[in-house]
């Protein structure tokens, strides 16, 4: 199978772009936390031969840890994208009917990285620009997935640091409205960050997730993990990323990888 794809999977680097979960993580405010326990301990129950297994359960937001946002998370005027109503088209128990995270279909897409870390993390009032973005030297191409290195991911096991918040609300660097429109021009299938909420905050209205996820449905992805990428110079890639199946969620865990 010389040249077959398997020949090129197996040649290619393999960079794991999600962040661990563990008790403690950081979490946005508007989610629940991520919780973790063994429901059952080695020795609790034996077989004849003296066996035995381990196991857990785990509990937490469809937003938290590394995760994708589907077109549901944010409405306008009460509609949602594409111009559903949002009121009849969810529930407390079964979720929306519509833009569902069982509906985002797995990304295997050109990804492309824009470090603007390479002097060390963004400070917490940066907004990346429209500038900034064209100043990377990248093409961005129909399609692609297009990942931001604010170098915050650096702070991930100090959970205070990185969810930075002031009064309730983190404060962190990201793209303006301006720098999102600038994004969305170029028609990418989704974007994403290693800061909890993407967009520079605080932004009480959230106009980069509206004008994402609501007016261009372009899927957001936050909380990655971009440093191993970065630091192998690696800034155009596959993409590999496919979030859990869960019906009628407003967004998903998902656990990314580079392919180069």
């Amino acid at each position: 199978m010389a040249g077959s794809w398997w020949e090129v999977a197996r040649g290619a680097r393999v960079f794991d772009l999600a962040q661990p979960y563990y008790v403690g993580m950081p979490h946005h405010p508007s989610h629940p936390p991520y919780l973790f326990g063994l429901t059952k301990k080695h020795g609790d129950m034996l077989t004849p031969a003296g066996n035995s297994s381990a196991a857990d359960a785990i509990a937490l937001g469809s937003h938290v840890g590394t995760h994708i946002d589907g077109f549901g998370h944010f409405s306008c005027g009460g509609m949602l994208h594409g111009g559903v109503a949002a009121s009849g088209s969810q529930s407390y128990a079964a979720g929306l009917s519509v833009h569902g995270a069982d509906g985002i279909a797995p990304l295997v897409r050109r990804g492309v990285l824009l470090d603007f870390a390479q002097a060390g993390p963004l400070g917490e009032d940066v907004e990346i620009t429209p500038e900034m973005l064209a100043g990377c030297g990248m093409a961005i191409q129909k399609g692609d997935v297009v990942l931001l290195r604010t170098g915050w991911a650096q702070y991930w096991r100090d959970a205070g640091r990185y969810i930075n918040a002031m009064g309730g609300s983190p404060r962190g660097p990201g793209p303006g409205l301006a720098g999102a429109r600038w994004l969305s021009a170029r028609k990418p299938v989704a974007v994403g960050s290693d800061t909890v909420a993407f967009e520079r905050v605080p932004a009480p209205d959230m106009p980069v997730h509206v004008h994402l996820l609501f007016e261009r449905g372009i899927h957001l992805i936050e909380a990655l993990n971009l440093e191993e990428l970065a630091a192998a110079g690696v800034n155009e890639f596959l993409f590999v990323g496919a979030p859990l199946k869960l019906e009628g969620a407003t967004g998903a865990p998902l656990r990314p990888l580079a392919l180069c």
